[in-house]
């Protein structure tokens, strides 16, 4: 907790940030002109950036995942928070996940989830800042919960039609109360962070949480909400729309930990991810992710790309069974998710080469156009989809899978056999085929000319 650390600073001694509290919002119209594409302004000031001692991640998928989806069913939930589990490992690589507490089917999957009794990820809850959803997460017993605190103002002057302070005090109301009813952790959902007026709002607000979490004892964590993917990895770009300088002014006027910080983005600019490394790379703990980038509009940070990418960051999986994102992209897929054939790790065509030059060079040698052995590690091996473009070299490629799969030694790309099955592929080009050759089409050609294997 932030009130025991013994490096922590004394109360008497932050710094003192009074909140601004204006008559009008500041929309910074230089930077968010609305009817222009939102400006990247720099003011040639590079932070230094130290990277967290620890990094892992937490889950949205059963929150904010499914405020663009139908909700899951109780099975589909319990079968994802398995293959979760799986892919977080023995040690809480994904360490905690987050889920709705306001329906009887959030309290269903809730209870379903629980009985597991998994230690990762760790149950938390979200719920707006109001008084009766804390008694909803008190009433469930859980020990953590979210709590919605829109931090811009975009949300205190156009959405909630009050001022700073009486939207801050509001929340403030809640957190004491947080306090009151015996909860160990809230944290606090910086919602539009990107667009917020951050010295004037703030840490003028994180420096009155913290202060509080000082004398109450209630364990306060942070999350850095990119809500509209406005958020910039680039050294030297201006607040509020740097993820460095957000996080390196937390740091530096309140030292807060590491491990108390989270960072939550959105992919309507298509940065989410490497915006998630970024908040890793400058000091955030946490990132908080959803499966296959399931998400409000375009999506949170994908939980698949963060596995790997930790493995790339740390050198290590840290015990995460990486063939578990295999397994929830086909069931994701089963249940009704939509994922382009080219998404990363799990779409239809992730590894599948369709060009006969690179069939040719994956025969002699997978490595020159796989990015690591997909086969071992994802559970996923080399595939060649045929089509006109494959040449035979791509026919002979996916003989040898099938026969792979048999236990028999590879052929070579002129076999006989091979040339006709090509033979037979090439007619149907000739004859005005545009679809891809099916895999069912192909075994059938297979069990034709290789029926005495």
């Amino acid at each position: 907790m932030i009130s025991k650390r013994k490096d922590w600073q004394q109360v008497e001694k932050f710094p003192k940030h009074p909140l601004v509290d204006t008559e009008e919002p500041n929309l910074m119209r230089d930077i968010f002109p609305y009817t222009q594409v939102p400006k990247t302004v720099f003011d040639n000031e590079v932070v230094q950036v130290e990277p967290a001692k620890d990094i892992w991640m937490t889950d949205t998928t059963f929150r904010d995942g499914q405020q663009a989806r139908t909700p899951f069913t109780v099975e589909q939930a319990s079968k994802l928070f398995d293959l979760l589990h799986r892919l977080s490992g023995p040690k809480g690589v994904i360490r905690q996940s987050e889920f709705f507490v306001y329906s009887e089917r959030d309290k269903e999957i809730l209870q379903e989830i629980r009985n597991k009794g998994y230690e990762f990820p760790q149950v938390t809850a979200w719920i707006r800042a109001h008084p009766k959803d804390l008694e909803l997460v008190k009433d469930l017993g859980i020990r953590e919960t979210g709590m919605l605190t829109s931090i811009s103002d975009y949300h205190i002057f156009l959405k909630f039609k009050k001022t700073r302070r009486e939207v801050l005090d509001n929340f403030m109301t809640v957190v004491r109360a947080a306090a009151e009813t015996g909860l160990e952790t809230v944290r606090c959902h910086f919602e539009d962070i990107t667009r917020a007026d951050f010295w004037e709002t703030v840490i003028p607000f994180t420096e009155e949480l913290l202060t509080f979490s000082q004398k109450s004892g209630l364990n306060i964590k942070i999350r850095l909400c990119d809500t509209m993917g406005y958020g910039l990895p680039y050294p030297g770009v201006a607040l509020p729309r740097s993820i460095r300088k957000i996080v390196h002014y937390l740091k530096r006027e309140f030292d807060i930990p590491s491990e108390n910080l989270e960072w939550h983005g959105h992919n309507d600019f298509h940065k989410v991810h490497i915006n998630s490394v970024t908040a890793w790379l400058s000091g955030v703990s946490s990132v908080n992710g959803a499966l296959m980038s399931l998400g409000e509009r375009t999506g949170n940070s994908p939980i698949e790309a963060l596995a790997v990418e930790y493995t790339s960051l740390t050198g290590d999986s840290n015990g995460m069974d990486l063939s578990a994102i295999t397994e929830i992209g086909q069931f994701l897929q089963e249940i009704g998710v939509i994922l382009p054939p080219n998404y990363p790790f799990v779409g239809e065509r992730f590894n599948v080469t369709m060009a006969g030059i690179h069939a040719d060079g994956v025969i002699k040698n997978e490595e020159i156009y796989n990015i690591f052995d997909t086969g071992k590690i994802l559970n996923r091996p080399l595939g060649v989809h045929i089509t006109n473009r494959s040449g035979i070299a791509g026919v002979g490629f996916w003989v040898n899978q099938q026969l792979d799969k048999l236990g028999k030694p590879h052929i070579d790309k002129r076999d006989p056999r091979v040339a006709q099955m090509y033979g037979w592929v090439e007619e149907q080009y000739e004859k005005g085929r545009v679809t891809a050759i099916s895999h069912d089409e192909m075994m059938k050609l297979f069990k034709q000319y290789f029926k005495n294997i």
